[in-house]
């Protein structure tokens, strides 16, 4: 039952599990960028942007960084998230793909997640509404301007870091060799992935104990549809009607996965992680992406269901991208597919040959 529970823990969309992750060899800082203005013309005096990274910088003829990768998580989540065993385990040891005895990680904590500066510093919803253009360009900052990295062997990225890759290809064409987006599309987030990202941002603001965001304990109540909510849209229901095939055994995982998943749940943070998106939306310029693409989502994935058929227009509009759909199993892990690696481990080494 305790492999079960962790089993849909991980499942859970913006909270990934980060427990039981192997001793790598990581080290952590912040880089502050100061007098940051956003697109909706708020400002920032300083933004702390925390990050991991695992290896070390190897500098060419020219000086200039040639090992770096990037490694974006998904919404709610933090640079740890891949620390992980399913994925550091099958991927960062001698030979593996991003071996960090020749490779050079970095897990950035993206602008209002993590160890980043973000609403619950202090200023709750007064914090600048950042969206996934803003947070790209504080990722071009703390590359550029705080560890001296400007050309990227790849950038991986899982769900809204899928999102934030394809910016990437279009914002900073070439910048980054190769690009790895794993669990999202290329159209506006829009329908039922916007749909679900309303309820629960309603369902917070709903709260009475919400008070427009200046609460003196958590609105619990809001919490608790905003999890519930999160935690089906990253489900496989083949693993859970598997895993859990009695009521009792399924809601007591509900309610260890729901402990787990709000244990540091903030309210305001929540907020402004499901409304990121809000304009995203790649589509016009997917042309510009002319590096090579390995574009992967799993037909699991609520999120971003393969029934659309989107990936499978678009990806044609970009001349190197490759798109792969993992087969619905009882071994898949719905949306957080992305992060299982023994999924696409042997697409990212073909990739990375190229």
């Amino acid at each position: 039952m305790k492999r079960s529970i962790l089993a849909l823990v991980a499942l859970v969309l913006t909270i990934p599990l980060v427990a039981q992750a192997a001793d790598w060899p990581t080290k952590e800082g912040d880089f502050i960028v100061r007098d940051v203005t956003f697109k909706s013309g708020e400002k920032l005096a300083e933004a702390r942007l925390h990050y991991t990274t695992l290896g070390t910088p190897h500098r060419n003829a020219k000086g200039e960084i040639d090992n770096a990768v990037m490694v974006l998580h998904g919404t709610g989540g933090s640079g740890k998230n891949f620390l992980t065993p399913v994925f550091a385990d099958e991927l960062y040891g001698p030979g593996q793909p991003l071996d960090i005895t020749k490779t050079f990680v970095i897990l950035p904590d993206n602008i209002g997640h993590g160890a980043s500066s973000k609403p619950s510093d202090g200023l709750r919803m007064a914090f600048p509404h950042y969206d996934y253009d803003d947070m790209v360009a504080l990722q071009h900052r703390l590359l550029v301007d705080g560890l001296g990295v400007t050309r990227l062997q790849l950038i991986l990225g899982t769900s809204m870091g899928c999102m934030h890759a394809f910016v990437w290809g279009e914002t900073y064409p070439g910048f980054a060799q190769r690009l790895a987006p794993f669990a999202c599309n290329t159209v506006a987030l829009a329908g039922r992935n916007r749909m679900w990202r309303k309820m629960a941002i309603d369902a917070i603001k709903a709260d009475p104990a919400w008070m427009g965001g200046n609460y003196t304990t958590q609105p619990m109540a809001g919490i608790r549809a905003a999890a519930d909510l999160q935690i089906i849209a990253g489900a496989n229901p083949m693993a859970l009607q598997d895993q859990f095939p009695t009521r009792e055994a399924t809601e007591k995982a509900l309610d260890q996965s729901y402990a787990r998943m709000t244990a540091n749940y903030e309210a305001n943070n929540a907020l402004y992680w499901l409304d990121a998106s809000r304009n995203y939306d790649p589509s016009p310029d997917l042309e510009k992406i002319t590096v090579p693409v390995l574009w992967v989502n799993s037909a699991d994935d609520f999120i971003n269901p393969p029934e659309l058929g989107l990936a499978e227009q678009m990806v044609k509009r970009m001349p190197k991208a490759r798109f792969v759909l993992i087969p619905a199993s009882t071994q898949t892990r719905g949306h957080g597919t992305h992060t299982s690696a023994k999924f696409w481990k042997a697409d990212l080494a073909k990739l990375l040959a190229q």
